[in-house]
């Protein structure tokens, strides 16, 4: 296993964390009927090179209309460009159409990769889904907290799914992921990106999902395939439940903690929890001192 985060390395994971939403609610605020996707994410990147960031574990994403729900996106068909459906494109954004911003910036060893929903102006579909996010937030820590294998946790996310009428668009990611690992990495400041994703962190998680996961039975991509046929394994896990409905897609992204015999959310600061909390729902507020 990776070697154990310090108090020191999760603030600084919340802060780049923090630093990530700040971007995607600044350049949300700044949308504006006509605008492309790939508009859209060049502000995204523009702003955070111009707050320090030098490295991704992917740079900026955007997506608007239905293209939120991944319509016509295929799991491994993105990778390495070969269905170029799921990078930034030339949909333009119209009054009441929903969107995603996604990045995942890295200030010197740590990352984040984080999820953002809206709509431009209203969007009742949005606003349902976000509401029904919340449900999923409290479920996967609820059973991390139990130690059911990471499988299990994402098919109970899956029959949860059933059971509002949504459906698991993040089955659309590449391996089907519902959450990913986030590592520290080395002292390197920055490094190269091919296809939007940076070496660095590429590197890292390969490394664990060939080397290390295999030896020790994990696997760093949690899924409902039975990769993820193992107990919680501790770290730090980028996790995204998608949801779409009839069109529209919504979801967060946001850093969970795991450790041998507890799992927390790294931090309740973020856009998402602070509109439920807004909405009068009551969420469990456990996060890193």
């Amino acid at each position: 296993m990776p070697a154990a985060l310090s108090e020191h390395d999760l603030t600084q994971f919340r802060a780049i964390q923090q630093l990530a939403y700040r971007c995607a609610q600044t350049i949300a605020k700044e949308l504006k009927p006509g605008i492309t996707e790939k508009e859209a994410a060049h502000s995204m990147k523009t702003w955070l090179l111009d707050h320090g960031v030098q490295d991704w574990f992917h740079q900026p994403f955007a997506w608007f209309g239905p293209r939120t729900a991944f319509k016509g996106f295929d799991g491994l068909r993105h990778l390495g460009g070969f269905n170029l459906a799921f990078y930034p494109g030339k949909q333009r954004l119209e009054e009441g159409m929903p969107f995603i911003l996604d990045c995942a910036p890295t200030l010197g060893a740590y990352t984040a990769d984080i999820g953002y929903s809206g709509a431009l102006g209203t969007n009742p579909q949005v606003e349902r889904l976000l509401d029904e996010l919340m449900a999923h937030r409290q479920l996967i820590v609820e059973q991390v907290k139990q130690r059911r294998t990471l499988a299990e946790v994402s098919q109970a996310v899956d029959r949860l799914c059933a059971a509002q009428g949504t459906l698991p668009r993040h089955k659309a990611y590449p391996f089907e992921v519902l959450a990913h690992r986030v590592e520290k990495l080395g002292e390197r400041q920055s490094g190269p990106s091919i296809a939007r994703f940076g070496l660095r962190n590429i590197y890292t998680l390969t490394k664990n999902a060939l080397v290390t996961g295999r030896r020790e039975g994990w696997s760093p991509l949690w899924s409902s395939n039975a990769r993820s046929a193992h107990a919680p394994t501790p770290g730090l896990w980028a996790v995204e439940p998608h949801l779409g409905r009839q069109g529209v897609g919504a979801k967060f992204e946001e850093l969970l903690v795991v450790t041998e015999t507890e799992a927390y959310w790294l931090d309740d600061e973020l856009p998402h929890v602070q509109r439920w909390l807004a909405r009068g729902h009551s969420i469990d507020t456990q996060v890193a001192a």
